[in-house]
């Protein structure tokens, strides 16, 4: 469909849309008429509908955030962010309010306030690419990426303790592991000063099960390499065999 169609088929909504408006006034035909004026580049008229809708419909958020947005449009900043910020005042949460107010603020160089709108739509979609290019540009970290850094961090600091059999828990790694967890346990009722040296016990007692761990492993394997070439060594020479059974 060519340009001129399209322009033509944009005319013909518009029509019918303000002779509905013009039928009803009181009606809520105005934010449909708007959005055709918009799509159109007819701001103006955007504005003009927008503002007697409101007049009949105080408060009524999307022809608000509406006609903030056709405000931005016209270069009018002043007052597209006065009927922004009522909007989110109404309606905290609302996207394409925070959305405009976002870039009304970075352009001005209020960081903070740029910051909390893109915070707003990043709480809702952490992937947003608008908002996090544009905090990006204030150089702030996203609390999606710092919450992440945090768990990265707890998973370096403690390793899970794991047991494969019940043999190995028992002698002499019961015994060391009985002693840490005592001492763990003795530092937990201590001041809260004591909280850095509680997790470095934790960390210490993980490492020295892995380090028992594997120990303990090689032992059994070693004592089971020794039991198979004893049975290789009987059936190759019966003699051995039999003085080693008497």
């Amino acid at each position: 469909m060519t340009s001129g169609s399209k322009k033509t088929d944009n005319a013909a909504v518009i029509d019918q849309l303000a002779l509905a408006l013009a039928k009803e006034p009181k009606s809520k035909a105005f934010i449909p008429l708007a959005e055709e004026y918009g799509k159109a580049g007819m701001w103006e008229e955007a504005v003009a509908v927008l503002e007697d809708g409101l007049k009949t419909y105080p408060n009524f958020i999307t022809a608000m955030v509406a006609l903030g947005r056709a405000y931005e449009q016209m270069n009018q900043p002043v007052k597209a962010k006065a009927i922004l910020e009522e909007a989110t005042r109404l309606s905290p949460d609302n996207l394409r309010a925070h959305r405009t107010l976002a870039k009304l603020y970075a352009a001005q160089g209020a960081k903070e306030a740029a910051v909390r709108s893109c915070d707003v739509i990043l709480s809702m979609n952490p992937y947003d690419q608008e908002a996090l290019s544009l905090r990006a540009g204030f150089d702030v970290p996203t609390v999606h990426g710092a919450a992440q850094s945090q768990r990265q961090l707890h998973a370096r600091q403690v390793k899970p303790v794991s047991f494969e059999t019940d043999r190995l828990r028992g002698g002499s790694l019961a015994c060391a592991l009985g002693d840490a967890i005592s001492a763990t346990k003795a530092e937990a009722n201590e001041v809260p000063s004591s909280a850095p040296r509680l997790e470095e016990r934790l960390v210490q007692t993980a490492d020295f099960t892995d380090q028992a761990l594997n120990k303990t492993k090689s032992a059994v394997i070693a004592q089971l390499e020794q039991w198979l070439n004893s049975v290789q060594t009987r059936r190759r020479n019966p003699q051995v065999s039999s003085r080693l059974d008497s």
